[in-house]
């Protein structure tokens, strides 16, 4: 319940990054307001979900629609919250991968909405990944995981600065800042899950463009958020790619997982 409403309440902030932070203005000053009429939103419009709900998706003065994108940031981050929370315990690995989350649920907004990853939500976001994997690390020793993270990091963004070095028409830039940052937040958990998160965003990203072209939505030289896909594949790998790289690595490296050896290796 707990880490549910803060869900809300961080999706409620990511919004106001998502409006804000690509146009340059800040995030704290001043209060939010509708962007059509100017009216500042009083206390009791302003609860996650719910208020979108009770003003039946208008603003109170004006009565001009509120985007669909406000209550689902909020619940999304409630949900994936939650849903994170089930995955680690509380334990000293969810503080990092919650922020590294709410992080990459701006990002995605911001792409969607602009084809845009802003550097004034990556950097914060890795700043603040990066910290709350060396806060884990010093409390359970396990100092080794962040080095691993750093590499994953340095070689996510060296692999990605690459492509957009030989085809820059196919990533942005910012798609290799977003690699670095992804490099971060999943290499403690280990490199597979950085590969299992860019195989997924990348799939998914080439699905949707192919279904966008057989119903006539979209062309082969229609532009795609690659950074929403992107950050779909590091959710999933969170959430759900522990049994996918545990496979990978028994078929890979059978001896790891404590099967017999075959007579010709046994001494």
């Amino acid at each position: 319940m707990t880490i549910g409403l803060l869900g809300l309440a961080v999706g409620s902030f990511l919004n106001v990054a998502v409006s804000r932070v690509p146009a340059g203005r800040s995030v704290v000053r001043p209060r939010s307001a509708c962007p059509h009429c100017a009216t500042p939103i009083a206390p009791r419009d302003n609860i996650p979900v719910v208020s979108w709900l009770l003003l039946g998706r208008r603003c109170r003065a004006c009565r001009v629609p509120i985007p669909a994108r406000y209550p689902l940031v909020e619940a999304l981050t409630a949900i994936l919250f939650v849903a994170e929370a089930g995955r680690f315990g509380w334990s000293a690995t969810l503080p990092a991968e919650l922020v590294f989350t709410a992080g990459l649920l701006a990002l995605a907004a911001c792409d969607a909405e602009r084809f845009l990853l802003p550097r004034r939500l990556i950097y914060p976001t890795l700043g603040l990944t990066a910290a709350c994997l060396i806060a884990a690390a010093a409390a359970t020793d396990q100092w080794h995981r962040l080095g691993l993270t750093a590499a994953c990091a340095v070689g996510a963004f060296a692999a990605f600065f690459a492509l957009h070095w030989m085809r820059p028409a196919w990533l942005g830039f910012g798609d290799v800042r977003l690699a670095g940052l992804l490099g971060t937040g999943l290499g403690w958990l280990g490199p597979w899950y950085a590969v299992f998160a860019v195989l997924a965003g990348s799939v998914a990203g080439l699905l949707v463009g192919i279904a966008l072209m057989a119903t006539g939505r979209a062309k082969r030289s229609t532009r795609l958020p690659f950074g929403l896909f992107l950050a779909a594949g590091a959710i999933a790998a969170i959430l759900v790619g522990a049994p996918v790289v545990h496979w990978y690595e028994s078929v890979s490296d059978p001896y790891a997982t404590g099967a017999p050896l075959p007579a010709a290796h046994r001494r």
